[in-house]
């Protein structure tokens, strides 16, 4: 296929105060392999306060394909709408700021789009930690095992093209927002789940391939651990307010572990046959995340990831299903929106 054959492309890029990964980011769409003269880099910037902006501005200033926007209401999906609505491309991408894609992502997932019609193609996300401690190894090893993610493809990984109901950031169709809309502008987090699953039930086609892969750079502490994954946990719930269906049922797992523990333990101190049930149960849970945490030591040949990655399983569950709950609570006591 000849460059006036291919399809221009917009790659839409949320940010805020991501000064240290903003550059890498971008630079990672305008070095690749697709032909630059179809290829544009939206970044839509929440007002950042640290040297974001500066960054993108110099890069504008060399290259007339990169574009700054500003997102005054600094909501993600604020963001991604005013992105899509500026950019020009057939197809569009959507990329994190804490991302960097290989030199073929772009010209892979147009190839998958244009062979098989898919509405969004994605791929395999690659987790890295920000920092290389033993407790960031440790988290994106978790965030790339069964136990720690569940369901999700995309991070687990899969052995041929399959069908999902949501890829990492995604390529779309543009006739896509024309037939569905855009982003739920009140969905603070999971936007792009909603969306998906919007897309999904209006006949969308989205499919993961292997072949594709990018790398995104996963919080590095606990209390960053803690705080992205409860916002996400609160979000995937609290989401019914605004939207029809704002996430599978693989996303209410982190939930039912959480009201376990709590309601099990209630329940175990008045009822004493109980107690023995509830405690093999934690027995098991535990002898699960040791078991997967031995493995990733024995990965990186790093005995302090052992002890990281066994701290680091429950903090991603329990966060994310602490948030649910009280994402539930926010649902119950407020007015649903469709």
């Amino acid at each position: 296929m000849t460059n006036l054959e291919l399809p221009k492309t917009s790659i839409i890029i949320p940010s805020r105060n991501e000064e240290k990964f903003i550059e890498k980011c971008v630079k990672s769409f305008l070095d690749c392999d697709y032909p630059g003269e179809l290829i544009e880099v939206i970044v839509v910037d929440g007002m950042s306060e640290d040297g974001t902006r500066k960054i993108v501005r110099e890069l504008s200033e060399r290259d007339s394909r990169v574009l700054l926007i500003n997102n005054e209401k600094k909501i993600t999906p604020v963001a991604m709408n005013l992105g899509v609505k500026v950019s020009k491309g057939e197809y569009i991408f959507f990329s994190g700021a804490h991302s960097e894609m290989p030199s073929d992502y772009i010209s892979k997932c147009i190839q998958h789009a244009l062979e098989t019609g898919a509405d969004n193609v994605g791929g395999i996300m690659k987790t890295e930690p920000r920092i290389s401690s033993a407790v960031g190894i440790a988290i994106s090893k978790v965030l790339s095992s069964p136990l720690g993610v569940g369901g999700a493809k995309f991070r687990t990984g899969v052995a041929k093209p399959t069908e999902v109901d949501t890829v990492p950031f995604g390529c779309y169709k543009r006739e896509v927002f024309d037939r569905i809309g855009y982003f739920n502008e009140k969905l603070v987090r999971n936007q792009d789940i909603e969306f998906n699953l919007r897309l999904k039930r209006a006949g969308g086609k989205i499919i993961l391939f292997p072949d594709i892969e990018l790398t995104y750079y996963s919080r590095s502490t606990y209390k960053e651990l803690w705080r992205n994954n409860f916002g996400n946990g609160f979000w995937v719930i609290a989401a019914k307010k605004y939207a029809e269906v704002p996430y599978s049922k693989r996303h209410l797992v982190p939930l039912m572990f959480v009201l376990f523990l709590l309601l099990g333990f209630l329940l175990s101190l008045v009822v004493t046959c109980f107690l023995f049930v509830y405690i093999s149960l934690l027995a098991a849970y535990l002898v699960a995340v040791i078991l997967f945490s031995f493995s990733h030591a024995m990965e990186t040949k790093k005995l302090d990831v052992l002890f990281a990655a066994i701290v680091s399983y429950p903090v991603l569950h329990i966060s994310y299903g602490v948030g649910s709950m009280l994402g539930l609570f926010s649902f119950l006591l407020g007015e649903k929106k469709l």
